[in-house]
């Protein structure tokens, strides 16, 4: 059998032992007699944190809605569902998520494991919806973290980086369905950020902007807002220099927008309008490479112009930059933990030989601010770099020694980057 590759093709998974559960009780199963094990979501992560050299176990047929309570505010999921799944079931039922990330194809359990993340000042990243989540531990027994039973505990293992086990269940808070609509501007000069960044993002639920780094500016600015009943607004033709769109517009320069959500200020669903991406557009292989760092949202415009600094040695090898902020949030190994953030996300041509050398570029720009890369992308910030950006990492390594003693389900990633240890 020839080796699995991730969403984007530039890694290859390093063992063929790959299995698929139908059930918990098949997941308890492999785990009691696995001796090593990683677990799969839907492969969109870019390095090598979701692979196993023994077994992987992917979860894409555990992808139920399990139970919707309206009066909580929650949903029950097995872990395997993406979000565009979630998403349709949720607005059936009048509900929404608080937020979601660009691409709605991703798995729930993968991208809360990751910390991955949408956009807007006021919205913690994925993972902070979580309120529950069911995981079968090393000897095949399920242990449930909760809210109710333990909220620092909940709060260390929500960004797992699955290193607990096979998280099987997700209770997420949900809230009441809403209308949105998307506004885009283009060219806005990175010079209008150094006293109106505060308020560009505020202005709208979700704000995003995209730059090639040609120049010193952004080609687009992406405003999701929500749209109050019967209610019309306009952001007016300019917006902090910006010039309003007349059509729709894919973030890439030269992409045609067919499977972008809609803009122009077009109300939808919220499910249509909070991914930059359409449901129902599935992308089978993504021609790229993604980086992205996470820094303290005050050192915004500092950290953006240090990038344009050197943006002549970036320009040529990316295909599109965006600029989102994220609430602050409690959860032990977010890159958002106790701060306020703002992240800046590169997506790379899928040429690696090029983009590694221009990493460790970025990454010097960024040290002053403390950047902290995610945990599913590209970087090359050293172990010892990592561990020093997190507080609670003792905690962390701690916890992933209380319920995996014996490492079943770490592998070189964990071993490298969380305990700062090579096979």
């Amino acid at each position: 059998m020839e080796k699995k590759r991730n969403w984007a093709g530039n890694y290859q998974y390093s063992t063929t032992n790959w299995h698929e559960p139908e059930s918990v009780e098949e997941v308890q199963q492999l785990v009691s007699s696995l001796k090593k094990l990683r677990v799969i979501g839907s492969r969109h992560s870019f390095n090598s944190i979701a692979d196993s050299e023994e077994n992987m176990v992917s979860l894409q047929k555990l992808n139920r809605v399990i139970s919707i309570d309206r009066e909580k505010q929650t949903v029950i999921v097995e872990a395997g569902i993406n979000y565009g799944e979630l998403g349709s079931v949720l607005q059936q039922h009048g509900l929404a998520l608080h937020n979601l990330a660009s691409l709605p194809h991703i798995s729930v359990a993968g991208a809360i494991a990751t910390a991955t993340h949408g956009s807007g000042n006021r919205n913690q990243n994925l993972a902070a919806a979580v309120r529950a989540m069911e995981v079968v531990t090393a000897d095949g027994s399920i242990v449930t973290f909760s809210k109710e039973k333990s909220d620092e505990e909940l709060h260390g293992a929500v960004v797992g980086l699955g290193g607990l086990g096979v998280v099987t269940k997700l209770t997420l808070d949900v809230h009441p369905s809403h209308q949105m609509r998307q506004d885009v501007y283009e060219n806005l000069p990175l010079a209008q950020l150094e006293h109106d960044f505060d308020s560009i993002f505020s202005n709208a639920y979700s704000v995003s902007l995209f730059t090639d780094w040609q120049d010193e500016r952004f080609n687009q600015v992406w405003l999701k807002s929500k749209v109050p009943d019967d209610q019309t607004f306009s952001f007016g033709e300019d917006f902090y220099g910006a010039k309003a769109a007349k059509e729709n517009l894919h973030p890439v320069p030269g992409v045609g927008a067919e499977n972008c959500t809609a803009q122009l200020g077009v109300p939808g669903d919220w499910l249509d309008r909070m991914p930059h991406f359409r449901m129902d557009f599935t992308p089978s292989k993504g021609q790229e490479l993604q980086s992205e760092y996470i820094m303290a949202r005050e050192h915004a415009y500092a950290a953006l112009s240090a990038v344009s600094e050197i943006r002549e040695q970036i320009a040529p090898h990316l295909l599109i930059c965006e600029v989102r902020t994220i609430a602050e949030d409690e959860l032990w190994l977010s890159p958002s933990y106790k701060q306020d953030s703002v992240a800046i996300h590169f997506t790379w041509q899928d040429k690696w030989a090029d983009v590694q050398k221009v990493l460790p570029l970025i990454e010097a720009q960024l040290e002053p601010f403390q950047a902290k890369p995610h945990w599913g992308k590209l970087f090359t910030t050293s172990p010892a770099k990592i561990q020093s950006l997190y507080e609670k990492m003792p905690a962390f390594q701690q916890l992933l020694m209380k319920y995996d003693a014996n490492g079943k389900f770490r592998n070189a990633y964990l071993n490298h980057y969380i305990f700062n240890e090579t096979e």
